[in-house]
C-alpha cells in the first residue's frame, strides 16, 4: 500500500495538462523519484517518422555534459597495438577471435561494443547475437574507428546512443536523481538537441511531436517541444 501512495502522490504533483520547461520539468521529476534507490532519468520523445521506411531512420549518439551517472562496461573488438590503446583508455574487456568466440557461446557481459575497422569481418558473425540487444558496432555512431581510445573514453564518460523504434519512439536514460537540477536539464536538453539535429530527410511535417521525462519509478511529465527545440 505504501508503494501506491508514494506513485498517487507523485501523480498528484504533476499537472497532466500542462507543458512544462526542460527546467520545471526536471524539477517536478526529482521531487518524485522517491524510491529507495538512485532511480534513473529517462527521456522518451515521439517523433513523426515511420521508421519502416529507410529514409526516416533516426539514429545517433550523444555525449551527456554531465554524464550517465552508471557504469558502463565496454567491450572492444581489436588488435595488437589498438588492443593495447583500448586497455589503457579503460575498456573491460578487449579481444579478437577469442572474444567473437566467447560471444558465439553466450558471453554478453558488456553495455557498449567497439571496433577497429579490419576486426568487422569478424564482429560480423556475431550480428544474431548483438543485434538484437542494440550492440552491434556502426560506424555512424562512432563505435567502428581506428580510434578506440577516445571511443572508450567517450563511452565511459557519457555518450548515450539512441535509434527510433517501431512505434517512433526515441528514448534514453540521461542521468540520476542524485544529480543536481541543473546537470539533469543540460543532459535532456543536449539529447534532445541530438535527436532534432537527427531529422531525416523523409520526415514530413512536425518531427518532434511529445517529449516527457520521468524517473524510473515516477509519473511522465510533459516538456514544452516548442521551447525544447529552440533550445
Amino acid at each position: 500500500m505504501a508503494h501506491n501512495k508514494r506513485i498517487n502522490k507523485a501523480r498528484a504533483n504533476v499537472d497532466r495538462a500542462k507543458a512544462y520547461s526542460v527546467a520545471e520539468a526536471v524539477k517536478v521529476v526529482k521531487a518524485n523519484a522517491t524510491a529507495k534507490f538512485d532511480e534513473t532519468i529517462e527521456v522518451a520523445m515521439n517523433l513523426g517518422v515511420d521508421p519502416r521506411h529507410a529514409d526516416q531512420q533516426v539514429r545517433g549518439v550523444v555525449s551527456l555534459p554531465n554524464g550517465t551517472g552508471r557504469t558502463v562496461r565496454v567491450a572492444v573488438f581489436a588488435k595488437d597495438k589498438k588492443a593495447e590503446e583500448a586497455k589503457a583508455a579503460g575498456a573491460d574487456i578487449v579481444g579478437a577471435e577469442d572474444l567473437v568466440q566467447k560471444v558465439q557461446d553466450g558471453f554478453v557481459d558488456f553495455d557498449r561494443v567497439i571496433a577497429t575497422p579490419d576486426m568487422m569481418g569478424l564482429v560480423g558473425r556475431l550480428g544474431k547475437v548483438l543485434g538484437p540487444k542494440g550492440l552491434m558496432p556502426n560506424p555512424k555512431v562512432g563505435t567502428v574507428t581506428p580510434n578506440v581510445a577516445q571511443a572508450v573514453k567517450d563511452s565511459k564518460g557519457g555518450a548515450v546512443e539512441f535509434r527510433v523504434e517501431k512505434a517512433g519512439i526515441v528514448h534514453a536514460g540521461v542521468g540520476k536523481a542524485s544529480f543536481n537540477e541543473q546537470a539533469i536539464a543540460e543532459n535532456v536538453q543536449a539529447f534532445i538537441s541530438a535527436v532534432a539535429k537527427a531529422k531525416p530527410p523523409g520526415a514530413k511535417g512536425t518531427f518532434i511531436k511529445k517529449i516527457s521525462i520521468s524517473s524510473t519509478m515516477g509519473p511522465g511529465v510533459k516538456i514544452d517541444t516548442t521551447a525544447a527545440s529552440a533550445s
